[in-house]
């Protein structure tokens, strides 16, 4: 069997010593990262943000896989910039770091098998969507392809939908918003914050009708919701105390449904304050288009008051603490 020179076995003993200090180094590299993270939190935890960012930028230095590090590292940059101060060169880079760790934690974090590490990286989307918002960069073209990965990932979670539909909205491309809102509601037609979303929506452009369907729908789905059918009711009275084209028809149509779909709330919780008022204001406005001095209109209005006093009764007693 043939020996090693002296040279072959000097270079054979580098080579070991070698392999042993990476794995030092990099032991004492993870060590470093921890205690800085540690430190790190401290400071995040007190809103610290200046102090926190130096100290995570210490951890990635140190330990660049401690990917939770990033978002921390991004949103201490996103604390420190200012909206006030937009336009300032300082100011404005904090913005980019934060973005550029935004991205690092969401590509480390999103697809992650531990389901803390996998909230971490959907925050990390979130939050790099908000960046590009109206206050912060106005740059709805890069935050639309950030929601749609939000989709992908979470193709159930209906707030990644009405992400995705605000940017089409703002942008004035309606019928994509409504086909993400739409979208939404085949991704999880039993959550009511869907149809709410819906009916602000269509709410914002003038469809009444669209409106008033999706509160219906919402109804629906929480048939012992007193809230739901309370709500209904506050659109029409808006509806019809605010519309000035509506035809005297449409405007006793509206107040009538109005009427309807508070009772229903009240049938549900007798003692609904919110209910009560807006009976109230739903009689008066019935009274207003009765005759003048009828006996209609004084027990309309007659009604209305005994609401009102009842409401502002139960008000006084919450208020005292009495059940």
């Amino acid at each position: 069997m043939r020996s090693l020179s002296g040279a072959s076995l000097a270079m054979a003993a580098v080579l070991a010593f070698g392999g042993f200090a990476s794995v030092g180094c990099a032991k004492v590299g993870e060590i470093k990262a921890k205690k800085a993270f540690k430190s790190a939190n401290q400071a995040y935890q007190t809103q610290d943000y200046k102090k926190a960012a130096a100290l995570y930028e210490e951890t990635v230095a140190a330990d660049p896989e401690l990917a939770s590090a990033y978002f921390y590292l991004g949103n201490s940059y996103d604390n420190l910039y200012k909206p006030s101060k937009k336009g300032e060169p300082e100011n404005d880079a904090l913005l980019t770091k934060a973005v550029e760790n935004y991205q690092k934690a969401a590509e480390k974090l999103s697809s992650s098998n531990d389901p803390a590490n996998k909230k971490l990286g959907t925050l990390s989307l979130q939050y790099l969507v908000a960046s590009y918002g109206p206050d912060k960069l106005n740059d709805p073209a890069k935050a639309e392809p950030v929601v749609q990965r939000m989709i992908q990932l979470e193709p159930g979670e209906p707030a990644n939908y009405f992400a995705l539909a605000k940017i089409y909205e703002d942008a004035g491309a309606y019928e994509e918003a409504e086909k993400m809102l739409q979208s939404a509601k085949q991704a999880k037609p039993s959550d009511p914050a869907v149809y709410m979303t819906l009916a602000g929506y269509y709410n914002r452009q003038g469809r009444f009708d669209k409106t008033i369907e999706a509160l219906e729908e919402r109804a629906q789905k929480e048939p012992n919701n007193p809230e739901a059918f309370y709500t209904i009711a506050t659109y029409y009275w808006d509806e019809a105390y605010r519309d000035f084209k509506l035809k005297e028809s449409e405007k006793k149509a509206f107040v009538g449904k109005g009427v309807e779909a508070v009772d229903h709330a009240l049938q549900i919780k007798p003692d609904y304050t919110e209910a009560l008022v807006y009976k109230n204001l739903l009689l008066r406005l019935q009274a207003n288009m009765e005759v003048n001095g009828s006996d209609k209109q004084k027990e309309l209005i007659k009604e209305a008051d005994r609401l009102r006093d009842k409401a502002q009764e139960l008000r006084k007693q919450k208020a005292a603490g009495v059940s």
